[in-house]
């Protein structure tokens, strides 16, 4: 049974790979408003299976975002947008700023930042919410001794751990690329093994609605 309850709006927030495009400021709408990313399939798919519940979803994704980023707009991209039910995937930047611009220090966001920001930002929403989703960020990447790959995991321990206190709904979007990539080779889902094509959008639209009930 579908967890998300009719009539509820839906709001997603995150970085690039939840952007995909999306309509500014807020994405939603018709045509290509939601992206073409994960957003855009699990809009489509609820819109259609469920018609007579009228989700709302709105895509509030930016490219190139940090967790310090969504604090930074949260009180617009979130709070005002008065979601009934909000998802939340950051962190790819937080880890792969380490690794491709190693000397821009500034521009990092270590673990603790990382877990102290993303907690105040639930602490922040949850009680207003009936319903909260936390996915996890990820590397298309299935080598776990990777150095990125083993730090982009304990990053994602962060987003498990908080959502198993807050009794928020958890995606383990990593794992769900795992699966795939013991099958295919990652470049066939994302050259840089971060932004995939539809197919790796499918992935994590999946793993996002078979974690809230969806039925397929």
């Amino acid at each position: 049974m579908l967890k998300i309850t009719p009539n509820s709006k839906l709001v997603m927030i995150g970085d690039s790979i939840t952007d995909a495009g999306r309509a500014k400021p807020v994405g939603e709408g018709l045509f290509e408003a939601y992206g073409k990313g994960y957003v855009n399939l699990v809009e489509a798919l609820l819109t259609v299976t469920y018609p007579k519940d009228r989700i709302r979803v709105a895509n509030v994704g930016t490219s190139g975002n940090t967790v310090r980023d969504l604090k930074n707009r949260w009180q617009q991209d979130v709070i005002d947008l008065k979601p009934d039910w909000l998802s939340i995937m950051i962190g790819i930047n937080d880890v792969w700023r380490q690794f491709d611009s190693p000397r821009q220090v500034e521009g990092h966001v270590y673990l603790e930042e990382y877990a102290t920001t993303l907690e105040e930002l639930v602490q922040r929403t949850f009680p207003s919410l009936k319903g909260l989703v936390m996915m996890t960020p990820y590397m298309i990447e299935p080598n776990k001794s990777d150095a990125m790959r083993a730090q982009m995991d304990r990053y994602g321990a962060v987003v498990k751990d908080i959502a198993s206190r807050y009794n928020a709904i958890f995606v383990d979007t990593q794992a769900a690329f795992d699966a795939v990539t013991s099958h295919l080779h990652p470049m066939a889902l994302a050259w840089d093994r971060v932004h995939p094509g539809t197919p790796g959008h499918m992935v994590i639209a999946r793993a996002f609605l078979n974690a809230v009930g969806y039925e397929w």
